[in-house]
């Protein structure tokens, strides 16, 4: 849930247009040899498609997450000029200039090697018995390195008022556990690739091939049987399955190796429950600290420290990290040293920056317009709730009630993060990482047990994102989305209300999808349903799913209709609901023409462009094995055979390939 993208832009006819007006030079382009009907999101993108190459450094590119590269040049273009000049001790540009320099300073780091971990591999060397190495852990997440423990702060789903702490399954290295179990050939390729980068991670830090090869191996054989414990991405979508409020006195003796109270008192924890979201991975875990040799632990332990911090040591294990990456999402070059230090600074100090990044690239008219928006689409939703035919008064008024309590944060926060307490210094990288990591966990041991504070982000500002907290009832639009081509302040209504209207729609939605509409407008899991309108809530997701599982994305690889159904849903109703607003304003309900383009027409090819993607054929694999949206082609085509106003707009009829009967247009909100 990105900016500054050169668009392909050409000449065009199509229902007598000529592409004149400057306000549609950005959905100029179309193919008219495609019929709308048939694949509208190539009848708008094909020629784009066509024109545009990946470059050499992504893995895709367009809008969507791809607009983060374009984003990334602007946050480098902010940080190369604030690192330039001395800056005020402790000021936000000193640190962010500061971390930026010293990760620019790759001749230092080279010099340095695998030095910065060192001390890390050495106190994993010294692991003694399972409660040591549990210790270690433990003093590990304090910093930022990972690996068999999860530990999170955040809202009790049933309390929200209040942060409880959270563990969730973790523990293993390739992209989700199915990928340990698969014998196709790509996720062979991809298993082979990840023992290569293990043992490669072994070699440059001092171990004979030989034996690198065979230790790659024990930590991939641990890697599996933890993968086996895990939950797959569609049983995760079971908000009340994967809510488990656990007594540690009780974890304590069932899960005995873990040693619970030992370790939640090393992160500095205190509290007597936890919030278990997968109970079978520490069922697991607690199984393989005794199972597994510890001299095998500690093997594991040694790949996963060298792992988290390959991108960030010296040139060859840059390169190493990069060669195994490229297996998974097919980018061919790596990215530029500046890119990789825009998106570090992003990461650890996101706030700081980004209150550089509101000053230069938004403005308070664009936050005042996008409120409107929010206000009309919001106003758009309760009259298609009161319209719905499937639901009673009563759950009616329960849903206008979540939605006007829905808060909306729209450019970037009212409080910025305070840093004063991160010691970032020009020429030690990889300290400011760790200081800066420190500093943030130490902001997240804080609130556990406090009130929640229902101000904080998170996301940072310029990424081009949006989301959906349902434990907070609140939808969050970042300035970095708030750009061409979701949001241009200067463009007409069409084109906002099809960008960033059906993205606010779509968050919207997820108030009311497959997950959302389990918690309250407090931000609860409760049910305030009555029973037979959630079963017929219930048949209608069933048939997103159902749809969804039709499209087949790449070779004989179908879009997972169960993983996806919250966005799909979100998607279906985003569109309908930023629709339904655009006709509630002037342009909406006029018929004039821009080129030869109705408002209608005008509004839907927005929605077609802002989901214009064109990725690595790796990559888009990783994205339907991973990513709980369906591709951009499917973000596009899927929702629109559903919105009879499209079928209305481009005379879409029987014969087409994306037309279903009316009554198989699925309408949920």
């Amino acid at each position: 849930m990105k900016n500054i993208l050169i668009l392909f832009i050409a000449l065009f006819t199509f229902s007598g247009v000529k592409a004149q007006d400057k306000k549609l030079k950005d959905i100029n382009g179309l193919d008219t040899s495609i019929k709308p009907g048939d694949n509208f999101f190539m009848f708008v993108n094909k020629k784009w498609y066509d024109a545009t190459p990946i470059p050499s450094t992504q893995a895709g590119v367009g809008a969507y997450m791809f607009l983060n590269f374009p984003q990334r040049m602007r946050l480098q273009g902010i940080l190369e000029e604030v690192s330039q000049r001395k800056q005020p001790a402790g000021s936000i540009e000193q640190k962010v200039g500061d971390f930026y320099a010293s990760g620019m300073d790759t001749i230092t780091i080279d010099k340095r090697g695998y030095d910065p971990i060192k001390p890390t591999l050495n106190r994993i060397e010294a692991i003694k018995d399972i409660s040591s190495l549990m210790k270690f852990v433990a003093n590990e997440i304090k910093v930022g390195n990972g690996s068999i423990m999860s530990f999170e702060v955040g809202p009790d789903d049933k309390n929200s008022s209040i942060n409880i702490a959270h563990s969730y399954q973790t523990g293993i290295g390739l992209p989700d556990r199915d990928y340990y179990f698969k014998a196709d050939a790509p996720t062979v390729t991809i298993q082979n690739a990840y023992k290569t980068y293990l043992a490669t991670l072994f070699q440059l830090t001092g171990t004979d091939a030989a034996t690198a090869k065979k230790d790659a191996e024990l930590v991939y054989n641990i890697d599996q049987q933890i993968a086996a414990s895990h939950k797959t991405r569609v049983e995760r979508r079971d908000v009340h399955a994967n809510y488990n409020m656990m007594a540690i006195s009780d974890l304590e003796k069932s899960q005995p190796n873990i040693e619970w109270s030992t370790f939640l008192r090393n992160l500095g924890a205190q509290t007597d429950s936890i919030d278990v979201a997968q109970p079978a991975y520490y069922d697991k875990l607690n199984s393989l600290l005794k199972t597994v040799p510890l001299k095998n632990w500690k093997l594991y332990l040694k790949a996963k420290t060298i792992r988290n911090y390959a991108g960030d040591l010296s040139k060859p294990f840059v390169d190493a990290n990069f060669n195994f990456n490229k297996v998974i999402s097919g980018q061919a070059v790596q990215k530029t040293r500046g890119e990789l230090m825009a998106t570090a600074v992003d990461n650890y100090l996101g706030e700081a920056l980004g209150q550089l990044y509101v000053k230069k690239y938004f403005s308070e008219a664009a936050k005042k317009r996008m409120a409107v928006l929010v206000d009309n689409v919001q106003k758009a939703y309760a009259a298609r709730i009161d319209k719905l035919d499937w639901m009673s008064d009563m759950t009616k008024v329960k849903a206008k009630e979540k939605l006007f309590a829905i808060t909306k944060k729209i450019g970037y926060p009212d409080q910025w993060k305070d840093y004063s307490n991160v010691k970032i210094l020009r020429d030690t990288y990889f300290e400011n990482m760790m200081n800066a990591s420190a500093a943030e966990f130490q902001l997240e041991i804080a609130k556990l047990g406090k009130p929640v504070n229902k101000s904080e982000w998170f996301t940072t500002v310029p990424t081009v994102t949006a989301y959906n907290n349902p434990s907070a009832n609140e939808i969050v639009f970042p300035a970095g989305i708030l750009q061409a081509p979701y949001f241009d302040n200067e463009a007409n209504d069409a084109l906002n209300y099809g960008g960033i209207g059906m993205v606010i729609g779509h968050e919207l939605t997820h108030t009311f999808d497959d997950q959302g509409a389990q918690y309250d407008k407090e931000g609860n899991v409760k049910d305030w349903w009555t029973k037979d309108d959630y079963t017929q809530f219930k048949s209608r997701i069933q048939q997103v799913i159902n749809q969804y599982n039709q499209f087949t994305v790449l070779d004989n690889l179908h879009i997972n209709g169960a993983m996806t159904v919250g966005e799909n849903t979100a998607d279906i109703a985003g569109i309908a609901v930023a629709y339904d607003a655009f006709k509630m304003t002037k342009e909406g309900q006029s018929n004039t023409k821009i080129d030869g383009l109705t408002p209608d027409q005008r509004f839907f090819l927005s929605v077609a462009k802002i989901w214009r993607v064109k990725m690595k054929d790796e990559f888009l694999r990783l994205w339907i094995e991973t990513n709980p949206h369906s591709p951009p082609r499917w973000r596009v085509n899927g929702p629109l055979m559903n919105i009879t106003p499209f079928y209305e707009a481009f005379e879409v009829k029987e014969g087409n390939k994306m037309f279903l009967p009316k009554k198989e247009r699925i309408t949920i909100w």
